[in-house]
């Protein structure tokens, strides 16, 4: 294998402390037109090889990325974000702090993820009812403290509600209350998240 050295361009701020290993690609230019071409990376962050991090994205302190990351443009993304491998944020999402995603996650564009949502290995949020309209893409809100398990589907304009909980294998097509057990095809409410036992 050929190690290839980061890529940093004068439009790329990092932080102090960060760990950048050979092979990861930081300040990849998108071919849609944005108007700020600047990456900004906060202090502390260990970016794996394979990772690719587009211009135009806003980072916190603490990132933590697996192997093959993908993070595209125009994002606005909090602190201690932990992505792990083969994951992918696509452009135009808001994303808190403390927000774990974990391996072959699929996030949309226009998708919003609060403060500490956990997203299990597999899930894939869809943000267009219209496939190829575009002009009503909007990806799902997950509230802050959500959970969702593995190989979850969430599709376009939801609300996943704080401290919700979807089981494995569900798809959510319509709101989520708070602090809900939610699950199946498509999801439903089950129970508060008070009468989970371990």
């Amino acid at each position: 294998m050929i190690a290839v050295r980061p890529v940093l361009s004068d439009q790329v701020i990092l932080g102090e402390g960060c760990t950048v290993d050979e092979g990861v690609l930081l300040g990849y230019l998108t071919g849609r037109r944005i108007d700020d071409h600047t990456l900004l990376i906060g202090d502390g962050a260990c970016i794996r090889v394979g990772t690719v991090i587009y211009a135009g994205t806003r980072i916190g302190a603490g990132l933590q990325t697996g192997h093959n990351v993908v993070i595209r443009e125009e994002n606005e993304i909090g602190d201690h974000l932990n992505i792990w491998n083969n994951s992918t944020i696509d452009y135009g999402c808001m994303i808190g702090s403390g927000v774990k995603i974990h391996c072959n996650v699929y996030v949309a564009q226009f998708t919003v993820l609060e403060d500490d949502v956990f997203l299990a290995p597999g899930v894939v949020i869809a943000n267009d009812p219209h496939p190829l309209c575009g002009l009503c893409m909007k990806g799902p809100t997950i509230k802050t403290g959500a959970r969702i398990g593995v190989n979850v589907t969430l599709l376009p304009h939801i609300t996943v509600g704080e401290g919700a909980l979807i089981g494995a294998g569900s798809v959510v097509t319509h709101d989520i209350p708070p602090c809900t057990v939610a699950y199946g095809n498509p999801a439903r409410p089950r129970k508060h998240v008070d009468e989970l036992t371990c």
